[in-house]
């Protein structure tokens, strides 16, 4: 997929996602997030005590674990 689709894809989030958000975004639920914002390769921005996520990254991401097949995060 190209740069451009994989941006429009992702138009309607928020710029940075937090937990709460993945989750949502992803089906799946907060501690989940929770395990994939720690987890070894996921692009994780922390703020503080908080730990989110671009969009952006969020989207390469997710595009990374489809060309390779993924991996089991969570």
């Amino acid at each position: 997929m190209n740069q451009s689709t994989n941006t429009n894809m992702y138009d309607h989030l928020s710029s940075v996602l937090n937990a709460s958000q993945l989750a949502s975004t992803l089906g799946i639920s907060r501690a989940g997030a929770y395990n994939l914002l720690g987890s070894k390769g996921f692009p994780t921005l922390r703020v503080g005590g908080r730990k989110l996520v671009s969009k952006q990254h969020l989207a390469d991401w997710i595009e990374k674990q489809v060309a390779v097949g993924g991996e089991r995060h969570v």
